[in-house]
């Protein structure tokens, strides 16, 4: 969020009195996937040695951040609930994260995860609840606290219930990555990766 300007007492007497109640603006988000999207989806990545950003996935971010878009991290995290590992384990594997893509130029505006499966094998994590994909809670929360316009805004993800969970949320557009091989009988729009999304400008710029 950009920080309120600071103009002096003589700019501010020449210009028209401020709006104390005016709402900020609202920012334009790709929200994406971790797992398939972000990176190499290998099956529960809790730790920073299993995982391996997909190729092009960097770069691709790193385009849509200097397009003007906001990039929001969602993911579903049911490893935690069922116990392969921590909540601890993720969060360091997130710092991690964000702080290589800051590196890269693609930083993230933020991360949300949901740590619960009504199946899990951790009692703290073994409910329902309104955050796990298909439901929009963490797109709704991001939303609230980065101040995104979601119809103007689009959802990258591999799975049907990102596309439910955008659709839910009311997101402007998703875009469904595409597993190898896999035949996609939906109605949507299909891209093989980020980068193929990007470069074939099916995410154009927010500016």
């Amino acid at each position: 969020m950009s920080p309120q300007d600071s103009f002096g007492a003589h700019s501010r007497q020449a210009g028209p009195a401020a709006r104390p109640d005016s709402a900020p603006q609202r920012a334009r988000a790709v929200f994406l996937d971790r797992d398939g999207v972000v990176n190499v989806d290998h099956g529960y990545v809790g730790r920073w040695e299993d995982f391996e950003f997909v190729p092009g996935a960097v770069d691709a971010m790193r385009r849509l951040h200097q397009a003007g878009w906001q990039l929001v991290v969602v993911t579903n995290q049911s490893g935690i609930a069922r116990g392969y590992y921590t909540e601890a384990d993720y969060e360091a594997l997130t710092a991690r994260m964000k702080a290589e893509l800051a590196a890269a130029g693609a930083p993230l505006a933020g991360v949300y995860h949901c740590p619960h499966h009504p199946k899990g094998s951790v009692a703290a994590y073994a409910r329902d609840c309104d955050c796990r994909k298909p439901a929009p809670g963490m797109i709704l929360r991001a939303a609230r606290e980065l101040t995104i316009d979601l119809a103007a805004s689009v959802l990258v993800g591999d799975k049907d219930s990102d596309l439910q969970a955008a659709d839910a949320a009311g997101v402007g557009r998703a875009i469904r990555v595409l597993a190898p091989g896999e035949a996609y009988k939906g109605a949507g729009v299909v891209a093989s990766s980020l980068a193929h999304a990007v470069e074939s400008g099916l995410i154009t710029p927010a500016r």
